[in-house]
């Protein structure tokens, strides 16, 4: 035991004292917020140039409708012109309505010397699309239709509760349930991918160089595999709760620099319609509270162990085996496929949690440390979370035996690569 944890220790150290990652473990969160907030922040930004759009009406109804903002300057012109084709024209665009759009849809279009941009098709949509609307109601001769039309556009989102065991009632959120589930999938997917995969070819690099023959002379191979798993395991939990608390404070500074947290603007906001702020506000707090975190956390963790311990005794016996990463292909292969099918049953999962593509791969031990995390904050029942758990740690155990029986064989070959059907054999010797 005592040999187990100095391996353990020795795979930690060496790890964490790596400048690769300390950069990665620093350097990561600070990617993360940047694919959040710079798209966001370079979308606000306009050229600064106000385009002039010209509008030829043939009908006299719709150029007043156009109204100019800060990327678009709408100008009445009584017919299209030549100049208007020239590289040299004052306009990026003509737009040109020849007849009533209620009896002639396609009597609009938009012209331009390059592809019309999505913006300004998206504000011509919109404003024929609510004049059409209008003409088709006016046809009714509906008494005041100004007043039902500005009901008509009021939008209506229900309230969802969900009873709880002694039956009392809490507000639920269908799609913040789906997030956290997703984001903790994701969060399993990549552990298990990368910290893995760093487990073959730490086992790999050390059988290449012949350092594991000198390792093996005082250590019992079994015991190097374990000390390998758990030592490397630890790292990436570490890794991950840096980043955790890393993420959140940049994403809370980050949020009070766009306004998106800004003390004053929440007080403006709440000044405004106090009723309607503190109700959404103990609404999402109540749907936060119904999702169970503590739970939530708990199964996370043991998914996340119980996935990795699973996997990396898999890659530990494949980087065993085999002398070149070029021989691995032959047994990734198979364990990527799943790897990503279980991703994608995770991401189907998520609109039919008690169907039976959910359900199935959440006992299945390869694919449930991903689709469980879907499931579990939809409301899958707590039998199944439990023996979704049972099956996946027994299966991991098995495989770390299996594994071991491969890797004491294997990590001391040295020539062709093994088939299956050899490795199989390995794990009957005694």
């Amino acid at each position: 035991m005592n040999k187990t944890l100095i391996i353990i220790q020795r795979e930690f150290i060496n790890r964490v004292s790596k400048k690769s990652f300390i950069l990665l473990t620093i350097l990561m969160p600070f990617v993360f917020a940047a694919l959040i907030f710079v798209p966001l922040m370079l979308s606000t930004i306009k050229s600064g140039e106000q385009k002039q759009v010209a509008v030829i009406d043939h009908t006299g109804k719709y150029a007043k409708l156009f109204k100019d903002d800060e990327s678009y300057r709408f100008v009445p012109t009584p017919m299209m012109l030549g100049e208007f084709k020239s590289d040299t024209t004052a306009f990026a665009a003509v737009i040109e309505i020849k007849a009533d759009l209620l009896e002639h849809p396609e009597a609009a279009t938009i012209y331009s010397r390059k592809e019309v941009p999505q913006g300004l098709s998206r504000i011509v949509n919109n404003t024929l699309d609510e004049q059409i609307r209008h003409d088709k109601l006016v046809k009714y001769n509906i008494p005041q239709l100004k007043q039902i039309m500005d009901d008509f556009d009021k939008s209506y989102d229900i309230r969802t509760v969900k009873w709880t065991d002694d039956g009392s009632e809490q507000e639920s959120s269908a799609e913040l349930a789906m997030l956290a589930g997703m984001v903790l999938t994701f969060l399993i997917y990549m552990f298990v991918m990368s910290y893995g995969g760093m487990v073959m070819q730490s086992v790999m690099e050390e059988k290449t160089n012949r350092i594991v023959e000198l390792m093996v002379s005082s250590v019992r191979p079994f015991q190097l595999m374990i000390g390998k798993i758990i030592g490397i395991g630890l790292v990436g939990i570490l890794q991950l709760a840096i980043w955790g608390i890393m993420i959140t404070v940049i994403m809370s500074v980050a949020g009070v620099g766009f306004g998106l947290s800004n003390p004053d603007m929440m007080a403006t906001s709440m000044a405004a319609t106090p009723d309607m702020a503190s109700d959404d506000m103990a609404a999402f707090m109540s749907a936060l509270a119904g999702l169970n975190l503590p739970m939530l956390g708990l199964v996370f963790v043991l998914n996340f162990i119980g996935g990795y311990l699973l996997y990396a005794s898999i890659f530990a016996a494949v980087g065993a085996s085999v002398n070149q990463s070029e021989d691995s292909q032959q047994f990734m292969t198979p364990i990527v496929i799943v790897l990503v099918f279980a991703l994608y049953a995770a991401m189907y999962s998520a609109d039919n949690p008690d169907g039976p593509l959910a359900v199935w791969c959440s006992f299945i031990p390869f694919t449930s440390p991903i689709v469980s995390m879907v499931r579990l904050p939809l409301g899958a029942p707590v039998w199944h979370i439990v023996l979704s758990l049972v099956v996946l740690y027994a299966s991991a155990l098995a495989l770390i035996w299996m594994a071991g029986k491969i890797y004491r064989v294997g990590i001391l070959m040295y020539g062709k690569k093994p088939s299956i059907g050899e490795m199989i054999k390995w794990m009957r010797y005694k």
